[in-house]
């Protein structure tokens, strides 16, 4: 069997970014950035006010208070067209552009002026009760961004602060990656729509939501192929769907491991190749990965545990990669059991509970870790990596988790 390791190593040789296409900004949140992004432009674009007050010269009010006449206004968004003489003020709002011959601003708290309501007259005069150092309040011109600088690298996930600083830019577009086309089937007689009858001996199908589920998060567009029944040509009728919809990666769950009737390997290499199809972990051994009609082929493992686990350790990087990701690992954190811990040897991604306790995180099972169990997987917030030839760690011990998105 291949480690864990390897087995990720030899998939995401496998991957390279999509091809780049653009969307309009209202759409790119969670999007891939498919090039970097530079300021065409100095942000602030001009010295403005950070505050609601007086524009003045500092030099003014070194000896305070001062009375000072009030010669313009200069509202967000209008030209300060007047040059400030030695001596003098204009009232100014935020965001405003400082006139000429200003080099502070005095706060409208810092003054006599009361009138703070909306409509206020221009008074004709000021007291200053602050004395102000050259630029305070002022927000100077590149303070934020300087032009030619990198604003966002290429393979970032877009976030809603990320959109907000290219609408900034002016960016209507944005030049993304396009969403790989993932599809989903599950495979297995036991199986049941959701809209079917409870039938005895049957369950229903979990695997092609929750893994369609966890596709969607990764960025991708989903196919949902449903149910293939354990003979041939039903698997190979969704397969040649995934490919006749020019799916980009096909993931299946059960099918592959060493039952009678697990066809999914037999399918797969009579119009492709698997590179493997065993990994020394737990949950998740019978992982398979190869080519149908050279479309990237991953096989899950029937259990929904298994099934997940191995999505988040193979097939996940693989699609991040795919997505143009600059990232294929979540970053793993150490956390401190709080009960010992039995293993059979093998790399396991065990459920639990992270919490912060005395100023570290502390970590405790959520019940048996059959690979069935998936309410266990519910109540969990966290995957504990526990290295491979690893057989019991102690209460106490320090170990790395994955923490699972709530």
């Amino acid at each position: 069997m291949l480690s864990v390791r390897e087995a990720r190593e030899r998939i995401l040789a496998r991957f390279s970014p999509v091809e780049a296409t653009e969307c309009p900004l209202e759409q790119a949140v969670g999007r891939v950035l498919a090039e970097t992004i530079r300021a065409d432009s100095d942000l602030p674009a001009f010295d403005n006010s950070a505050v609601d007050g007086f524009a003045l010269r500092a030099a003014d009010t070194a000896t305070i208070p001062v009375q000072l006449p009030v010669v313009g206004d200069i509202p967000a968004g209008s030209l300060a067209d007047l040059t400030l003489q030695p001596g003098h003020a204009a009232r100014i709002m935020t965001g405003a552009k400082l006139p000429a011959g200003a080099d502070a601003v005095v706060m409208v708290e810092d003054t006599d002026f009361g009138q703070v309501s909306a409509g206020a007259p221009l008074p004709l005069h000021i007291l200053i009760q602050k004395t102000v150092q050259p630029g305070a309040n002022i927000r100077k011109q590149g303070s934020d961004i300087r032009i030619g600088a990198e604003i966002l690298p290429a393979g970032r996930v877009l976030r809603p602060q990320d959109v907000g600083m290219l609408a900034m830019m002016g960016r209507a577009r944005v030049p993304v990656y396009r969403k790989p086309k993932v599809a989903i089937l599950s495979s297995g007689d036991e199986l049941l729509p959701l809209d079917a009858v409870q039938q005895e001996g049957k369950i229903r199908d979990t695997n092609t939501y929750t893994l369609a589920a966890l596709a969607t998060q990764a960025g991708c567009e989903v196919l949902r192929l449903g149910i293939a029944a354990d003979r041939r040509e039903a698997i190979q009728a969704l397969l040649d769907q995934a490919v006749q919809a020019n799916a980009d990666v096909i993931i299946s769950s059960a099918g592959v491991s060493v039952g009678a009737f697990d066809f999914v390997k037999e399918v797969v290499e009579s119009a492709g190749s698997l590179d493997f199809w065993k990994v020394n972990m737990r949950p998740g051994k019978p992982l398979a990965f190869g080519l149908y009609q050279n479309i990237p082929f991953f096989g899950l493992p029937g259990n929904p545990v298994s099934a997940f686990i191995g999505f988040l350790v193979f097939a996940r990087p693989a699609l991040w990669r795919l997505s143009g990701m600059s990232v294929t690992q979540p970053p793993a954190v150490r956390v401190t059991l709080s009960e010992a811990i039995e293993n059979d040897g093998r790399e396991s991604y065990l459920r639990a509970v992270v919490r912060h306790e005395n100023g570290r995180l502390t970590a405790h099972l959520t019940g048996h870790q059959g690979s069935g169990n998936l309410f266990s997987l519910v109540q969990a917030n966290a995957l504990l990596i526990i290295p491979s030839g690893v057989k019991s760690c102690a209460p106490g011990t320090e170990v790395e988790a994955w923490l699972l998105e709530t």
